[in-house]
């Protein structure tokens, strides 16, 4: 097994950015979450994806901090939270989100969500509207009927290209997220094989992402518990589908920020996901928009929400 040089803690992260962010934990909803918090003004909640933790936030959140009460979330599951054996559909992760929200002393707040934490974003306000002012969703929308059909094999040679020519396109990994037992043994001190392999293949500067960061994720997700955890917001996929029909039409206004690759299809995915949807292309940027562009994703943010 190769061992995964030690990482620095959340504590010690939270203390490395500029302004005063804190690292804290908080039991809601039959869970333990950790965050990291700072700055002052309305509320902004901020959800990670795979394989990352909060950190994935960390240039964007001083800014911000400046105009918000920053709160960036490590999921159930995900870094410093736990990683109970159930509850991974995200209409929990959602109840998880909304119960940290008011555990903090706010009514609402606005939310912004990267890859699995979009997911969960959407979940949270179409199940709790009265808990999100405002969503913005980077680089995902939702899990949706058609995710079901996507094919074993490549479907074309410009998808056997990407896997080449290290470019994304083909989501292999939703497949193998959805085994047992096996990724673990696999990745089980690894997963910094994992991480460099997605970065490699979905940004478009590869220095956006410094060495310091490859190793916190690693690090993150460098057991059998958190690969196990991180494996089970895949398969819980077709139960996320299943309860978008649960929910009452999505009134609140959704910005998607999308990967110059992924506008044309976000765009259709999101179409009937709100009354109120904007979908916005975002230039030179893979799928890690808020590590790739932060400064747009800044503006983008600051601006969608002083709209409130």
């Amino acid at each position: 097994m190769v061992s995964t040089p030690v990482a620095p803690t959340d504590a010690e992260l939270a203390a490395s950015l500029d302004g005063e962010f804190t690292s804290a934990h908080a039991e809601v909803n039959g869970t333990r979450l950790h965050y990291v918090s700072g700055g002052a003004g309305d509320p902004l909640v901020l959800l990670g994806g795979w394989p990352q933790t909060w950190w994935q936030f960390r240039k964007i959140m001083p800014e911000l901090a400046r105009r918000f009460r920053v709160i960036a979330v490590d999921m159930r599951g995900m870094g410093g939270s736990a990683k109970p054996e159930t509850g991974y559909d995200k209409k929990t992760m959602a109840a998880d989100i909304r119960a940290l929200i008011g555990h903090l002393g706010h009514e609402s707040a606005f939310v912004a969500g990267h890859d699995i934490g979009a997911s969960v974003g959407y979940h949270l306000t179409a199940g709790f509207p009265r808990a999100v002012r405002r969503l913005v969703t980077m680089d995902l929308g939702v899990p949706v009927e058609s995710w079901l059909a996507i094919p074993m094999l490549p479907a074309s040679d410009e998808q056997v290209a990407s896997l080449t020519e290290g470019r994304g396109g083909y989501p292999w990994w939703f497949a193998f997220n959805q085994l047992q037992e096996l990724p673990e043994r696999l990745l089980d001190g690894r997963f910094r094989l994992l991480v460099d392999w997605l970065y490699g293949h979905m940004l478009v500067d590869q220095a956006s992402v410094d060495e310091q960061a490859r190793r916190v994720y690693a690090h993150a997700y460098d057991s059998p518990e958190a690969i196990r955890a991180g494996n089970r917001w895949y398969q819980t996929m077709r139960q996320d589908i299943a309860d978008l029909d649960t929910y009452p039409p999505v009134t609140t206004p959704i910005l998607t920020l999308a990967a110059e690759d992924n506008y044309a299809l976000l765009r259709e995915q999101m179409a009937d996901r709100g009354t109120d949807v904007h979908v916005v292309a975002v230039p030179g940027s893979g799928h890690y928009i808020p590590e790739e562009q932060p400064e747009f994703v800044v503006d983008q943010l600051t601006t969608f929400f002083a709209q409130s």
